[in-house]
């Protein structure tokens, strides 16, 4: 706009208008505005009524700027303001960082204006918070981003370590295209495929007559499969026979699978390694252990079991029924076996081993039925509980003390013999009931288990309603 066409207004503006308008224009033009004199002493503080962050500053007139800056901003204001009324106005705005009370600070950047021929400045400022907290969230997320990568770099190094370094095969497979991700060394020497050539190319062509699809879909199968799932391929290259043995894991949103690579010669040495660790474990483990048939006839059993029986060599024992050791003979056998077949083992059974002298042995016993070869074998593992029954019998005074007192509090509310004959009863339909249980309903067997003649059970069962029990079932 030229000076022709502005005359005549700038006169007529300056005589219309008033202290009020010249101080809106103010505040709608900046965030906060200072009016001070040479001394550096505030005259008028105006703020935007817009934002209401600054709260009130009323206080500050009358008082030296210099009382509202950090330390690092009273050189900036006082070098700024000098060179202001020395004629040599800033080119550039200075940024200051205002305090008011210990917790407060705020940064504001200002511009300086004289006041016609006053020594007055208006200090124009423009609030930096919203910047600094932007700039402040914008450090705390490359702070972050850096600690993200550097946890990134700290597992990658562990995985390319842990995959260079392991005996293992180790092939990593896409599920979506069949190709291969990753693999280590021993992978390709085991393929006779380059590591460089095989990684990124489909999985399949490091095998023969074998397609894409079908390869994957056999693995994920064998993945989930019951055994070690192992999957059997021939090599391209080498005609060799490996065993895969997949693992299917989800990682950024993709299946992945683990193939773990082994030839025949090394899976059969493995199994040579966990055969003889069992028969260590059978010839030298604490716990007797004893192989059995079907019928419970011993067929092999270890040096633990032979010292609980007293037994100087194995031909003493071999070819002998285990019942001929145990407390109550056939009954405990039978009862160790028809649960061993019926559920496949029988965790804990508690009774006696006798030897032929007649001695004693407290002893929990667990049983599992192997029918993998020609002959069902069930194999016994025998516990030396002795001890364990000696501390408790030791504690059971306090057990016994804790029972009575749970009996005394029923005096009152019933007599002696009341409380007497329904803690008996009690106690005896619960043993009744497990014995006639464990037998799977013998009553001859559970009459014997109990001591009792098989007439006094049949009357206990028929007075605690349990003589038709199994038949309403």
């Amino acid at each position: 706009m030229s000076a022709a066409k502005t005359s005549g207004w700038e006169a007529s503006l300056a005589k219309d208008l008033s202290i009020d308008d010249v101080q809106g224009i103010v505040t709608a033009a900046a965030d906060i505005a200072l009016i001070i004199d040479a001394n550096g002493v505030i005259a008028s503080v105006m703020l935007n009524t817009v934002d209401d962050s600054f709260g009130n500053l009323e206080h500050w007139a009358g008082r030296q700027v210099v009382e509202f800056l950090t330390e690092e901003s009273v050189s900036k204001f006082t070098e700024a303001h000098a060179a202001f009324l020395a004629g040599n106005a800033p080119r550039k705005q200075i940024e200051l960082n205002h305090q008011d009370n210990a917790s407060w600070e705020f940064p504001v950047r200002y511009s300086l204006q004289g006041l016609g021929k006053t020594d007055y400045v208006l200090m124009l400022g423009r609030d930096l918070r919203p910047i600094a907290e932007t700039q402040q969230q914008l450090v705390q997320a490359q702070i972050a981003l850096e600690k993200g990568y550097e946890a990134r770099r700290e597992f990658d190094a562990r995985y390319r370590v842990l995959l260079n370094n392991t005996r293992d095969a180790i092939v990593f497979v896409s599920v979506r295209d069949g190709r291969v991700k990753d693999m280590n060394e021993p992978a390709a020497a085991l393929l006779g495929i380059g590591r460089e050539t095989l990684a990124g190319s489909p999985f399949v062509q490091a095998f023969k007559d074998r397609a894409a699809g079908e390869l994957t879909e056999t693995l994920l199968n064998a993945s989930i499969a019951d055994g070690d799932g192992a999957v059997l391929l021939e090599t391209q290259t080498g005609r060799r026979s490996i065993r895969v043995m997949p693992t299917v894991f989800r990682a950024a949103g993709e299946r992945v699978i683990l193939c773990r690579l082994e030839t025949e010669e090394e899976s059969a040495l493995a199994e040579d390694q966990t055969s003889a660790s069992m028969a260590a474990l059978f010839r030298d483990g604490s716990d007797a252990f004893v192989f059995a048939d079907a019928k419970g006839v011993i067929i092999s059993a270890n040096d633990s079991f032979l010292e609980m029986v007293d037994a100087a060599h194995l031909s003493d024992v071999k070819g002998r029924s285990l019942g001929d050791f145990l407390h109550r003979g056939q009954i405990d056998l039978s009862m160790l076996i028809e649960n061993s077949k019926r559920s496949g083992q029988m965790r804990v059974y508690s009774t006696k081993l006798v030897n032929d002298y007649g001695s004693k042995l407290s002893t929990e016993i667990s049983a599992t039925y192997l029918n993998n070869g020609a002959q069902p074998v069930i194999a016994f593992v025998i516990r030396d509980v002795s001890r364990i029954e000696a501390v408790r019998q030791t504690s059971g005074v306090a057990t016994a003390e804790e029972s009575s007192r749970n009996v005394m509090e029923l005096v009152g509310s019933a007599t002696l013999k009341e409380i007497v004959s329904e803690t008996t009863d009690v106690v005896e339909k619960m043993c009744i009931e497990t014995a006639v249980t464990l037998t799977r309903n013998n009553r001859v067997a559970a009459a014997e288990m109990l001591g009792l003649s098989r007439q006094s059970l049949y009357v206990k069962l028929r007075k605690y309603g349990l003589l038709h029990k199994d038949k309403d079932r």
